[in-house]
C-alpha cells in the first residue's frame, strides 16, 4: 500500500557546482553540393541578375516618390537549386545592413522543395555581392587561403527583385488578389524607432488604414493594415523597412436538468460551507470574454477592482457567458463533484478578469499578441504584487499561416511575457521596464484549440489537427483534453455513446503531430475536457449533461449553471491546480509551477497501453498526442514518505562573447542508503527540466542567429556505475586535461522518450525505471546550455544576468514500505515533527 502524500516537497537551497563548459565535439560529415555545370558563367549570370534588380528597384523608387528620410535600399529575392537549401548566415552582414528580412519554403507537387531567402540590401552595399560573384567566377589558380564562396554560390540558383509577395510568409494561396482589400499583418525592421512613423506617412498618402495598437520587439514593429496588394506593393520599393507580411488572425446532468430556483438551493447550500481565500492569495487571472462578479459563486473571491478590459470602452461583465464559465472552472475545478457533496470548499486563491474580446457584434481584426500583452500589463497595474497564473482559453486555427509548430506574433508575444518582458503603453513595446536583472517572468496556460468536426475515427481527426495559435508558444503550459467520461448512456440519450473510450484523448483535443519535428511537444499536459455522444447512426452531439462538466452561467438571474467542456475547460482545470500550488510554496517561480505540473502527469491506462507497446521513435508521436499526460494535484502539491520529491531554482548564465560559457551540477541530498539497503526493489526516477527564453519571431529561417529560442538547456544523470569525475568529463569537454580522451560510457539507461523525444522547446521530462540499488548512486545530475540565438548574436545577448531554470526530481519506491523523505528532509535542515 503506498504512503500518503502528507510531506511537504523538498526545496534544495544548495548552490550547484559552475564550471567552464564546453560541449563534447560531434562529428558531422557535411553532405557535398554538386557545383553548377560552370561556376564562371553561373557567378556572371548573377551578377547581370543583381545589376539589373539595382535599374529596375532605382526606377521604381523614383516613379513612386520615395520618402526623403528613407535610406535607398533594395529588397533582392534569393532562390534555391530544387532541393538543396540556401547558406541563409552567408547572405547576410548586419554592420553593413545587410540583412536577412525573411526565409520560406516553395512546395510544388512532384517537384523538389526550393529554399527563398529575402534579403534587405543598402543600395551602396551592392558591390558586397558583386565581388563575392567575381571571386566565385574566377578561373585563375586559387591561391592559398583564398575564399571563392562555393558553399553558399553553389547553392543559389536565381535571384531578383522582390516584391510584395517575395515578403509574404503565410500559406502561399492565401495570398489576396491584387484588388481586394484585407487587414494585413505588417512587419517592419526596427531600428532607428522612426520605422513605424515613415509607414504612417506612406500609408496616409495612398488611404491605408493602419491600426493604431502595435507591437515592438527588439528588431521588429509589428501592426494591422487594411489595404490591397496593390496600394501596398510600393512600399517595399520607397521605404526599405518591410521585412515581411502576413494575414491578419481573427479569434475565433443531473444539476444542469434542474430549473433556476432548485440549482439556487444548491448553491447557497454550498456557499454555507465556503471559507474564502486569505489577504494576499495568489490568482487565476481569466484572459476572456470577461467575468460577471454578480454570480453569487463569484461574489466572495472576485473584487471589484480584479475585474477589467483592455479597452476601457468595453464593458468588463460577460456578453458571451465563455469567461463566466471559465472563472468557475478557475475557481472551483468541475463544480458537479463540490455541489453533490455537500463539504466544506476552502479556496487559497482568487479570480482575476481581463476581457480581451470585444462585446458581441464588435469583432474586427485585432493584433492578439498586443492584446494579450495590454491585458498582461493591465492588471498588472491594478495589483502588481499580487502572485498569478494567467488562463486563456481563446485560440485562433492556422487558417493562413504556415502552421506546423511555427511561431506567430501571437506565440511570440505570449513567450515574451513568460520571459519577463512587459508591455510598455509609451512605446508599444515588449520590453524590460528594467535593466532586466528583475524582470519578472509569468505563468500562461493556454489550451491546446478544439477539433471542429467529430466522428467515429475520433483519433485520426485530433492528429490531423495541429494546435491552435497561440499554444504552440514554447514557454506555455499548453493543455489538451483527455476524458474519462464515457460508455453507454440511458434516459433522454439512450442509444448515445461517449467517442472516446474511458482514459483517452477527448475528441476536442488538437495535437502537435502536424508540427514540424524542430518544433515543441504541444500539448504539455491534458486534463479532463468533456466527451461528444455519438449514436448508431453516425451523429455526433456536444451538449449531452453526463459527458460534460459543470460550471457558472454568465446569467444568474436566468440560470446559475452551464455545462463546460473541451480544451478551454481542460485548460482552466489546470491553471487551478498550479494556482493551488502557488498558494502552498510561495517561493516558486513560474517556471517551478509549470514543471510541476508536468512532472506530475502521468498517462492515463489507454495512454501507456499505447506507449509500452512500441519504441521510442513512435512514443514521440504519442507525446504529440497526449502531452506528458494528466497532471495530478495531490503528486503536483506534496510528496510522501516513499516519493520523494526534490525542487531546484537556478541561474545559470549560457554564453559569454558568443561561446558557452557555464554547467552547472547539482549533487544532490539524496536517500543512498535507505536505497542501497532495498537492493533489487523496483524504483523509479523523474527528472523535469523547465525553463523560459526569449522569442525572435520573424520568419528568417530559424537556424544560427535567426533561430527562434534565446538559449535552451539541457540535464544529464549520473549513471550507477559512474564516478562524479567521469560523469563531468563525460558531458563537459572542459573537464578534461589537455589530451585527455573522454571516459567510455559506463552502463547505458533506458530513459522512457529518451533525449531524442525529450530535448524539444523549453520543458524537458523523462522517466526510468530501475533498481533502487541503481538509483542509490545517481545523486548528481548537470543543467548545461546548448545553442541559441544569444549565442549567436552577442550584442543581444542577456547571459550575464542570468538564465532562469527549475529542476524537479522525483525518487519512488512503490512496492516496498521505504522512508526516503525523512532522511533527505533531516540533511537540509528540516525539523521532522
Amino acid at each position: 500500500m503506498r504512503a500518503p502524500r502528507d510531506r511537504r516537497h523538498l526545496i534544495v537551497g544548495k548552490l550547484p557546482e559552475i564550471s567552464a563548459f564546453r560541449p563534447p565535439p560531434r562529428v558531422v560529415r557535411p553532405t557535398p553540393i554538386p557545383a553548377p555545370p560552370s561556376r564562371p558563367a553561373h557567378g556572371r549570370r548573377l551578377a547581370a541578375s543583381l545589376e539589373a534588380a539595382l535599374r529596375t528597384g532605382s526606377a521604381k523608387r523614383a516613379a513612386a516618390a520615395p520618402q526623403a528620410e528613407a535610406e535607398p535600399v533594395l529588397t533582392i529575392e534569393f532562390e534555391s537549386r530544387p532541393g538543396l537549401e540556401l547558406n541563409v548566415a552567408s547572405l547576410e552582414m548586419q554592420r553593413s545592413g545587410i540583412e536577412v528580412l525573411s526565409v520560406h519554403e516553395i512546395v510544388e507537387a512532384d517537384k523538389p522543395t526550393r529554399q527563398v531567402a529575402t534579403v534587405r540590401v543598402p543600395e551602396k552595399k551592392i558591390a558586397h555581392f558583386l565581388k563575392r560573384f567575381e571571386k566565385y567566377g574566377r578561373e585563375t589558380p586559387r591561391a592559398p587561403g583564398e575564399v571563392r564562396y562555393e558553399d553558399s554560390i553553389d547553392r543559389v540558383n536565381s535571384l531578383r527583385l522582390a516584391t510584395l509577395r517575395s515578403l509574404w510568409t503565410d500559406q502561399d494561396d492565401a495570398y489576396p488578389p491584387e484588388n481586394r482589400s484585407i487587414w494585413w499583418e505588417v512587419w517592419l525592421r526596427h531600428s532607428t524607432g522612426e520605422e513605424y512613423e515613415r509607414f504612417v506617412s506612406f500609408a496616409r498618402d495612398r488611404r491605408i488604414r493602419v491600426s493604431e495598437r502595435r507591437l515592438v520587439f527588439d528588431d521588429r514593429v509589428v501592426f494591422l493594415a487594411h489595404s490591397t496588394p496593390e496600394s501596398l506593393a510600393a512600399s517595399v520599393d520607397v521605404l526599405g523597412d518591410l521585412a515581411e507580411v502576413r494575414r491578419a488572425h481573427e479569434a475565433t446532468a443531473f444539476f444542469d436538468d434542474l430549473p433556476t430556483v432548485e440549482q439556487a438551493d444548491w448553491i447557497r447550500a454550498t456557499l454555507r460551507t465556503l471559507t474564502a481565500p486569505p489577504p494576499g492569495a495568489p490568482a487565476v487571472c481569466i484572459l476572456d470574454t470577461g467575468v460577471n462578479r454578480g454570480h453569487p459563486m463569484l461574489a466572495p473571491i472576485v473584487r471589484e477592482r480584479d475585474v477589467h478590459s483592455v479597452d476601457p470602452k468595453w464593458p468588463s461583465a460577460d456578453d458571451g457567458g465563455h469567461g463566466t464559465s471559465m472563472a468557475g472552472l478557475g475557481a472551483y475545478g468541475d463544480l458537479g463533484p463540490i455541489l453533490e457533496s455537500r463539504g466544506p470548499v476552502v479556496l487559497t486563491h482568487g479570480i482575476e478578469s481581463v476581457k480581451i474580446l470585444p462585446p458581441q457584434g464588435r469583432n474586427p481584426p485585432e493584433l492578439y499578441g498586443a492584446v494579450t500583452a495590454l491585458a498582461a500589463a493591465t492588471i498588472e497595474a491594478a495589483n502588481p504584487q499580487r502572485r498569478r497564473v494567467f488562463s486563456m482559453a481563446v485560440t485562433a486555427p492556422h487558417e493562413f499561416g504556415p502552421g506546423l509548430g511555427a511561431p506567430t506574433l501571437w506565440s511570440a508575444a505570449v513567450d515574451a511575457l513568460a520571459a519577463g518582458r512587459s508591455f510598455d503603453s509609451h512605446t508599444n513595446g515588449l520590453t524590460y521596464l528594467d535593466d532586466g536583472s528583475n524582470a519578472a517572468p509569468r505563468l500562461l496556460v493556454v489550451s491546446a484549440g478544439n477539433v471542429s468536426e467529430f466522428h467515429a475515427a475520433h483519433l485520426d481527426r485530433s492528429d490531423a489537427t495541429e494546435v491552435e495559435d497561440p499554444g504552440q508558444a514554447w514557454n506555455a503550459l499548453v493543455v489538451g483534453a483527455c476524458t474519462e467520461r464515457s460508455g453507454v448512456l440511458a434516459g433522454d440519450w439512450r442509444g448515445w455513446r461517449g467517442i472516446s473510450p474511458p482514459g483517452e484523448l477527448s475528441p476536442y483535443s488538437t495535437t502537435s503531430l502536424p508540427f514540424g519535428q524542430e518544433w515543441p511537444i504541444k500539448p504539455d499536459v491534458v486534463f479532463e475536457g468533456g466527451n461528444v455522444g455519438l449514436d448508431n447512426d453516425g451523429a455526433s452531439e456536444v451538449g449531452i449533461p453526463e459527458l460534460n462538466l459543470l460550471s457558472l452561467h454568465h446569467r444568474p438571474p436566468q440560470r446559475l449553471l452551464t455545462l463546460a467542456s473541451g480544451t478551454s475547460a481542460a485548460s482552466t482545470q489546470v491553471a487551478r491546480l498550479c494556482a493551488l500550488v502557488s498558494s502552498d510554496y510561495p517561493e516558486l517561480w513560474p517556471e517551478t509551477l509549470r514543471a510541476l505540473a508536468v512532472h506530475s502527469a502521468r498517462w492515463t491506462k489507454a495512454m501507456a497501453d499505447r506507449g509500452n507497446a512500441v519504441g521510442k521513435r513512435e512514443r514521440l508521436r504519442l507525446l504529440r498526442r497526449y502531452g506528458y499526460g494528466v497532471p495530478d494535484a495531490g503528486r503536483m502539491r506534496r510528496s510522501a514518505t516513499d516519493a520523494l520529491t526534490l525542487i531546484v531554482q537556478g541561474q545559470i548564465h549560457p554564453f559569454a562573447e558568443g561561446k558557452m560559457r557555464e554547467m552547472h551540477l547539482h549533487a544532490l541530498p539524496w536517500p543512498r542508503e535507505v536505497l542501497a539497503s532495498l537492493g533489487a526493489a523496483a524504483a523509479s526516477l523523474r527528472v523535469t527540466l523547465s525553463y523560459f527564453v526569449e522569442p525572435n519571431p520573424g520568419r528568417r529561417g530559424w537556424q544560427k542567429r535567426h533561430r527562434y529560442a534565446s538559449h535552451g538547456l539541457r540535464f544529464d544523470v549520473m549513471r550507477a556505475a559512474e564516478t562524479t569525475l567521469n560523469f563531468q568529463k563525460r558531458v563537459n569537454q572542459a573537464a578534461l586535461d589537455e589530451d585527455e580522451k573522454r571516459p567510455r560510457s559506463e552502463g547505458s539507461d533506458n530513459w522512457y522518450f529518451g533525449p531524442k523525444a525529450r530535448d524539444r522547446g523549453s520543458i524537458h521530462s523523462d522517466m526510468l525505471e530501475a533498481t533502487a540499488a541503481d538509483l542509490a548512486s545517481r545523486g548528481a545530475i548537470a543543467v548545461y546550455p546548448v545553442g541559441g540565438w544569444w549565442k549567436e548574436l552577442p550584442k543581444r545577448d542577456r547571459s550575464a544576468l542570468g538564465a532562469r531554470y527549475a529542476l524537479v526530481i522525483s525518487v519512488e519506491t512503490p512496492d516496498v514500505a521505504a522512508d526516503i523523505w525523512t532522511p533527505v528532509a533531516e540533511a537540509i535542515g528540516i525539523e521532522i515533527s
